[in-house]
């Protein structure tokens, strides 16, 4: 896709793959969608207890609009309930340290058989997908996806979250302005993510594209708000 186009919705260009996120001092906040079961007992325990199944991995996404994506707007199956995730930058960090791409990268493993020896000793895997505007049109450049197993899910349900909390009301209310058109209500309603600061070694490890190589500030958001509404709000990003 080139600048040409974009989605009218469409920010301004940004590197292709870098994290941007909701964040603080101490925590990150990511996305999860679940069906209501799911859903109600993590709210209730303030982390994930059965009948999530810790055996299976699980997929966290700092990208909201990557989540309404995925999710259909909190409408399909098993994804009815969305689930805003604050852990720990510790843990975040770990899990990145501790990743391997999801596909081979020339640019990134000495060579294939590394890769797959990688692949296979990692309990975390990352993927880099197209990006999503507030229409939920594909952008020009990335958004991460983090997939967890075994010992990465156990410091997750055990160590790294901080606090969960329901943000279906903001996934249903911003779908409802974009369905009637109003763009600009939609984006305000959104949550404000920034470029996330990534250690450099992690950052080579996940095939991220170095911060110099993107513009810096607002620009680098999929979308600026002015915060998400009622009892939806999360915590204010910062780093």
């Amino acid at each position: 896709m080139t600048s040409r186009e974009r989605p009218a919705d469409a920010p301004l260009p940004v590197a292709d793959r870098q994290v941007r996120a909701r964040f603080t001092k101490e925590t990150i906040t990511v996305y999860q969608a679940y069906a209501p079961a799911i859903a109600e007992a993590a709210l209730a325990a303030g982390t994930f207890v059965a009948p999530f199944k810790r055996e299976r991995m699980t997929w966290i996404k700092p990208s909201f609009l990557w989540m309404m994506h995925r999710s259909g707007w909190a409408t399909k199956p098993g994804q009815e309930r969305v689930l805003a995730v604050e852990m720990t930058r510790e843990g975040f960090e770990w899990a990145l340290a501790h990743a391997t791409l999801s596909h081979y990268a020339p640019k990134v493993h000495a060579d294939e058989r590394t890769w797959k020896e990688q692949l296979r000793a990692s309990p975390v895997r990352v993927q880099w997908d197209p990006e999503r505007s507030v229409t939920l049109q594909p952008l020009p450049y990335r958004a991460i996806q983090i997939g967890l197993s075994g010992e990465a899910v156990e410091r997750y349900v055990e160590s790294w979250i901080v606090r969960i909390s329901d943000v279906t009301g903001t996934a249903r209310a911003v779908n409802r302005d974009v369905t009637a058109g109003r763009i600009d209500e939609a984006a305000a309603g959104l949550p404000r993510e920034i470029l996330y600061p990534l250690p450099e070694g992690i950052r080579e490890r996940i095939g991220g594209t170095p911060v110099d190589q993107g513009p810096p500030g607002p620009s680098a958001t999929p979308c600026p708000s002015r915060g998400v509404r009622g009892r939806d709000r999360a915590p204010s990003a910062g780093g």
